[in-house]
């Protein structure tokens, strides 16, 4: 029997930035009412290892429900199954391609392309510098599919004074995307101070 909570589809890849998923689903644990499907690829865990010192398990024990990248008959591999979308975190190259491209060789690419035929909400947290022209043209195919392309940009105008501060202002703006609520995770631009205004 299905939880009555809404869930969002998490998924991160081996791209550097596994912060990224982590934070989404350490938040997701503190609102009641949303349940987190995670999906942990190969390199994700080898990132995340390297990143963050943390197992695989101790990721998977951070979601509410896991599924593992190579099982295409789960749940979030069809249309039917509910949910509010999904989110990468971090997305590589790789990911993108075989989401631009309707590979669906995994269950991240295959839950991916099962949201975009939904029309359901994808944000894609890609992680690349610089970018070379495959790239490119696979953003702009996901873009034209529906996907959201949300790259980890930090937001000086927040003033951050540390690296969480960062993280956690580019997970707020991506949650943003789905109406989750963040309040204890960043602060809302509220406009140009007045002494910042006269200077112009």
């Amino acid at each position: 029997m299905q939880s009555s909570k809404k869930k969002l589809i998490v998924a991160i890849t081996g791209a550097s930035g596994a912060v990224y998923g982590v934070r989404i689903l350490r938040h997701l644990q503190t609102l009641p009412d949303w349940e987190s499907h995670l999906v942990l690829s190969q390199s994700g865990a080898l990132t995340a290892s390297q990143e963050l010192d943390l197992t695989r398990a101790e990721i998977e024990s951070m979601a509410g429900v896991v599924h593992s990248v190579k099982n295409i008959g789960a749940t979030i591999a069809s249309g039917s199954f509910p949910n509010a979308g999904m989110i990468v975190a971090p997305c590589s190259m790789k990911t993108l391609a075989a989401i631009a491209l309707g590979l669906a060789d995994n269950l991240v690419a295959r839950a991916a392309d099962v949201a975009l035929k939904e029309r359901r909400r994808v944000a894609l947290m890609t992680r690349e510098t610089p970018l070379n022209l495959a790239h490119l043209r696979n953003m702009t195919a996901a873009t034209e599919m529906g996907a959201i392309i949300c790259p980890p940009v930090p937001a000086f105008y927040a003033r951050p004074a540390s690296i969480d501060d960062m993280v956690d202002h580019t997970v707020g703006r991506v949650l943003d995307l789905f109406d989750i609520p963040h309040d204890k995770l960043t602060r809302r631009w509220d406009g140009i101070r007045p002494a910042g205004a006269d200077s112009y």
